[in-house]
């Protein structure tokens, strides 16, 4: 038996990493993904970066609906040389994510364009 999956989410992702796509109900917006683990789901954002662990796939993808987008808009952690550099994120798909690589996204600040396995690996949510 298969629960019924809600109208804005979405088991077709075309992704190879499990993830499920998480849409808004009312313009069908990408808001970010869940994924299942042993014992728990995470939220993801529209790239993949992790945004926290929950009990359950509901739980997971209503945090995703509340925090998906607007966690683009604030500042994460970037595993660089071995250390956490605080940048700020300019652009994100599905595939890939762009950060400029400073406290503030100012013109002429160096960038980095991180695919998604990179960005699950060395981007952190700097809470």
């Amino acid at each position: 038996f298969r629960s019924r999956i809600p109208s804005w989410a979405s088991d077709a992702t075309g992704h190879d990493d499990g993830v499920i796509e998480v849409r808004r109900g009312d313009d069908g917006e990408l808001c970010g993904h869940v994924r299942e683990l042993a014992n728990s789901w995470q939220a993801l954002t529209v790239f993949g970066g992790v945004l926290d662990e929950f009990a359950s796939r509901s739980a997971a993808e209503a945090f995703v609906l509340e925090r998906g987008l607007s966690s683009l808009a604030e500042h994460w952690l970037y595993l660089n040389g071995g250390e956490w550099q605080v940048v700020c994120i300019q652009e994100a798909s599905p595939q890939s994510v762009r950060i400029a690589l400073d406290f503030y996204s100012l013109p002429g600040v160096a960038t980095a364009t991180l695919t998604r396995s990179e960005a699950s690996e060395r981007l952190r949510l700097s809470n």
